[in-house]
């Protein structure tokens, strides 16, 4: 699929039926939700007292409190029951139950029974559990591979934008005169709406419907857990993720009494910078299709959560210039020396984590059994609810012995680096992918042709010119399976690449003459590969062309297929000879100059049967393919 259609692939989703009705079932749910805690928490705060003797602090905490609680006790179940039933009628389920607690909620609004509607929190908890692993196991049964990043960018845009929106309603409506009437009716309203959505959902039938429930929380939160440990990439996903329900609880939680303390702000400033933050994370997310190229792309992880370090620094060194004791407006704010910095920070903040998370969700998705990513999802919300507790407890402990927000800020800015790197030393492959996408999209343009002739699955044997040390990397980087890669050893070794091809499963090749040892190995490895059902790519000409003219192919091909007679996908790179990474003897320091965003063709063949293959029709075929880049170009 060319770049250019991208954008218009994910909006695309938004008109089809597989996509659209769930949509919208889950955006009224969090707008919903976020209508009711607000306008709870503004009641509390303003109103409180009318309706108990409690202080309002504490019946903040316990509200908080109440509507954790149940991803802790429920999830377990939550993801049996969603993996074991239609994820339709498991919605439209939900939606139910959903009516049910906003009609009590309608009628302890208009009544002002305080308690009654703290305890409802609890339910909207619970429903909230179930919801999760409904919803993000939903997406893989309906969406492709390549729709996966827009699928979860358009969730998780859409879920903050109705948390933006739900938080503001909830706050004007309450504080109006009849506020709590209003506050009733829109509650019901939009509860009746999501399940009226939640009909029109595709069937989406159980991947195993006779899973035998066990109703004990304790054993089946362990076994989710399990499920989600025995796959590595996956754990650290799932690990990642609540890391930044964690950064984003610290910042939300946090960022009313930074605007009042440290910006000197009022209450029209917090809004700005919650909007903005949020927007931010929308936008992020949005962005993530078109960086990515419509694939799970986890080098955007990295990218991530540098950006979320980087600006989460800065925002503990932008320190406007406060022109008056008493709290300033909107218009004031804008005026003070640093708040367009204090603005840039919040903003890149959001739009970063939109960069780090929906990659992760995706690859969650990906990488996870089935049968088993309810549960999987449900674990992820056992672990998110935990990072918010601890977020909460570390940010009362810091604050608490005299650390300022902005010193917390920081502190939560260090700890995402120290994170971080933890991760990607524990799972290479995220830092891997990083490395590959700066090249192939900073360093050079690469204009693809003819990618969907390689099959989303099976196995096939890739062959292609060979002119860079970058070669495999600009490869990897625009096929969207994993590839395993035949390099000469030497090169393999490289001091520069050798990390980066060992993380790939590369499979190091001598000559006979240097070492039959591990040529042998090699081939038996390649073998192994392509009976698993993996792509191999190969360079038949065993070596960098030393003029740009491509060199013979040998028959170490051959032998591959007869071995074992796959498919055969000829590759053709071109606009790589002369760069840095080449073995062109021009002046170094302009090769690297002129290599900078040079445009690199990478055209793919349709497959061939391995039958009627030899290494002198693939030269052919390469040099052919060549010859029409270089046409294009008018060489």
């Amino acid at each position: 699929m060319s770049e250019q259609s991208e954008p218009e692939s994910q909006s695309r989703l938004l008109l089809e039926r597989r996509f659209l009705p769930f949509f919208i079932t889950q955006f009224l749910g969090a707008f919903n939700d976020n209508v009711f805690k607000n306008a709870l928490i503004i009641m509390i705060a303003f109103q409180g007292a009318k309706f108990s003797s409690v202080d309002s602090n504490t019946l903040t905490n316990l509200s908080a409190g109440l509507f954790i609680l149940p991803f802790f006790i429920l999830s377990a179940t939550a993801g049996q029951l969603i993996d074991k039933t239609d994820k339709s009628l498991s919605m439209q389920r939900i939606k139910m139950l959903e009516i049910f607690i906003m009609l009590c909620a309608a009628w302890a609004f208009s009544a002002g029974e305080l308690y009654l509607l703290i305890a409802l929190l609890f339910l909207m908890g619970a429903q909230s559990s179930l919801f999760g692993p409904a919803k993000y196991s939903y997406i893989p049964q309906h969406l492709d591979d390549n729709e996966l990043i827009a699928g979860n960018a358009l969730v998780q845009m859409g879920t903050f934008v109705a948390i933006l929106v739900g938080t503001m309603m909830g706050g004007l409506l309450i504080a109006r005169e009849d506020g709590r009437g209003l506050v009733s009716i829109v509650l019901v309203v939009l509860a009746v709406l999501g399940y009226v959505s939640s009909r029109v959902i595709p069937r989406t039938p159980s991947p195993c419907p006779d899973l035998k429930i066990n109703w004990n929380i304790f054993t089946e939160t362990w076994r989710n857990l399990a499920f989600i440990h025995s796959n590595r990439t996956v754990f650290l996903s799932v690990l990642g993720i609540s890391w930044f329900w964690f950064l984003g609880a610290t910042y939300l939680v946090q960022l009313p009494n930074y605007t009042r303390l440290t910006l000197g702000g009022n209450e029209q400033v917090v809004t700005l910078l919650l909007t903005l933050f949020t927007l931010g994370i929308g936008s992020g997310s949005l962005l993530c299709n078109w960086l990515s190229g419509q694939k799970v792309e986890i080098g955007l992880v990295p990218f991530g959560s540098i950006g979320l370090t980087l600006f989460g620094i800065d925002l503990f060194l932008a320190k406007p210039v406060l022109d008056s004791s008493e709290l300033v407006g909107l218009a004031a704010f804008l005026q003070q020396d640093g708040s367009f910095r204090v603005i840039a920070d919040v903003v890149l903040i959001g739009v970063f984590g939109g960069f780090y998370i929906v990659p992760l969700f995706a690859l969650v998705q990906q990488r996870s059994a089935p049968e088993h990513l309810s549960r999987v999802i449900a674990g992820n919300n056992i672990l998110n609810a935990l990072l918010m507790v601890l977020s909460a407890i570390m940010a009362i402990v810091l604050l608490g012995a005299g650390v300022s927000i902005a010193h917390l800020f920081l502190i939560v800015a260090v700890l995402n680096a120290a994170v971080a790197v933890y991760i990607y030393t524990l799972v290479p492959e995220f830092l891997m992918r990083f490395l590959v996408w700066i090249l192939i999209h900073s360093v050079y343009h690469v204009r693809k042709k003819g990618l969907e002739n390689i099959p989303d699955d099976g196995p096939a044997v890739l062959v292609c010119n060979h002119v860079s040390y970058v070669d495999a990397m600009i490869i990897a980087g625009c096929v969207r399976r994993p590839v395993r890669f035949v390099m000469y050893y030497r090169i393999y070794n490289l001091p520069l690449l050798k990390f980066i091809s060992r993380t790939a499963r590369a499979i190091p090749i001598a000559g006979a003459f240097e070492n039959k040892a591990l040529m042998e190995k090699a081939f038996d490895e390649v073998d192994r590969a392509l009976r698993d059902g993996d792509i191999v790519c190969i360079f038949p000409e065993g070596r960098l062309t030393a003029d740009g003219v491509m060199n013979k192919f040998k028959s170490g091909i051959e032998l591959i297929l007869e071995r074992t007679p796959v498919p055969v996908i000829s590759m053709c790179l071109y606009g790589l000879w002369g760069s840095a990474f080449s073995r062109h003897k021009g002046f170094i320091l302009w090769r690297i100059i002129n290599g900078i965003r040079s445009r690199i063709d990478l055209t793919v063949s349709k497959p061939e049967q391995a039958q009627d293959i030899t290494a002198h029709s693939l030269q052919a075929r390469v040099a052919e393919m060549c010859a029409a880049s270089a046409r294009e170009r008018g060489y």
